[in-house]
């Protein structure tokens, strides 16, 4: 069974720095783009970043030059680092991965983590 686990939400005041850590484990084959959303209450759900298994990468126009993501494909792991963080970056932050699995067939399929808590105060 194929899942993603996240880690590394919090509290953290206006100008502060998180990072975020999101790793997939199970009967995993191939994992292609794997990448951040979130989802805060009066706004719609973005796609934040996201970084390709060659390592090209994606981040919404709030996000650049203040986030950074990465991926570890030993580890089958992708990280997320928010500096300058802001107040309106308060969301919950989804892990999401595109994975071929054995379960699966090798078919890629997407996979979401439980989400992690990020709260920035001012």
């Amino acid at each position: 069974q194929v899942q993603l686990v996240e880690s590394g939400g919090g509290l953290v005041q206006a100008g502060g720095s998180l990072r975020l850590s999101c790793t997939a484990s199970g009967s995993i084959f191939r994992i292609s783009a794997m990448g951040w959303h979130r989802q805060a209450p009066g706004k719609q759900r973005e796609l934040v970043a996201a970084i390709t298994s060659g390592g090209t990468t994606n981040y919404a126009d709030s996000a650049k030059g203040r986030f950074t993501i990465s991926r570890d494909n030993a580890k089958n792991t992708v990280t997320l680092q928010m500096n300058s963080l802001k107040p309106e970056d308060t969301a919950v932050y989804l892990c999401n991965a595109n994975i071929a699995s054995y379960d699966s067939s090798y078919r890629y399929e997407n996979y979401w983590g439980q989400g992690t808590q990020v709260t920035v105060s001012s």
